[in-house]
């Protein structure tokens, strides 16, 4: 019997993290066109208030909260006040990562530390943050955003790789503690897409002809093709996924 309700999320409450650009943007439109409540998140709160009034305007329900989510006091408050004023959260969607580029012999350890605790200490502690009222209500879906590098390194973003590989591991531990209460936890690894953090890869003649030449579908994607895997992982259709990595990458990881 076919389920007209299988993939929908009208009306859930969802935040996704690092969401006043790039990927988390289209992440954040993407649940907005299927009728959720989004939660975006950024430091900047002059970007975000810029991205709340866009979706705003296009008729979406969006709301702007800029913490820290490295800072867990930060995070905790900011929770809290979005399950009082919004709604207890449905959908968590660890979005947020940055990257420096560097020769790993020359690396900054306050840019190493920066990058841990922006790529993978912040998916725990929002996760954490979260997580109490899914337990509580026996429902929920976290969504953490890997990448290739959750698999494969690369020349100057080893500790970028080092992050996302350990957010790859995270997603299976959270799902193992977590499954029990009905909560799946799952991960996408986007392949080459172009965004702000990415420019300097695409502008880079090189390095885009390596991409379309690596990548069997024979270019880099557009941001729009990644909402199919959010939805399926936000929704009852993924009910019984748990802790797997999805990787929208146009084949780039099955071949050599």
């Amino acid at each position: 019997m076919f389920q007209s309700d299988l993939f929908d999320i009208k009306g859930k409450v969802a935040l996704v993290t690092g969401s006043s650009g790039g990927l988390g943007s289209a992440f954040a439109k993407g649940l907005c066109q299927h009728g959720a409540r989004v939660i975006l998140n950024g430091r900047n709160r002059q970007k975000l208030d810029a991205q709340v009034k866009q979706f705003t305007e296009d008729g979406y329900e969006v709301y702007g909260y800029d913490f820290d989510i490295a800072d867990s006091a930060a995070v905790n408050a900011a929770v809290a006040d979005i399950s009082s004023k919004i709604g207890d959260i449905d959908i968590l969607v660890n979005n947020a990562g940055i990257t420096v580029r560097a020769p790993l012999e020359d690396f900054d350890e306050s840019d190493w530390d920066r990058i841990i605790a922006s790529n993978l200490t912040s998916a725990f502690i929002v996760s954490k943050a979260v997580v109490g009222k899914m337990i509580a209500r026996r429902s929920g879906k976290i969504i953490n955003i890997g990448s290739l590098q959750s698999e494969l390194g690369r020349p100057s973003i080893t500790p970028y790789a080092a992050s996302k590989g350990g957010l790859k591991m995270l997603t299976k531990g959270m799902a193992v503690e977590w499954a029990k209460h009905n909560i799946q936890v799952n991960g996408i690894g986007p392949g080459y897409f172009k965004t702000d953090m990415t420019k300097p890869l695409y502008e880079n003649t090189d390095f885009n002809d390596w991409v379309c030449k690596r990548a069997p579908a024979g270019r880099w994607g557009e941001t729009d093709e990644l909402v199919g895997a959010l939805i399926f992982l936000s929704s009852k259709a993924s009910d019984y996924v748990n802790g797997q990595m999805l990787y929208v990458d146009g084949g780039l990881l099955s071949g050599v």
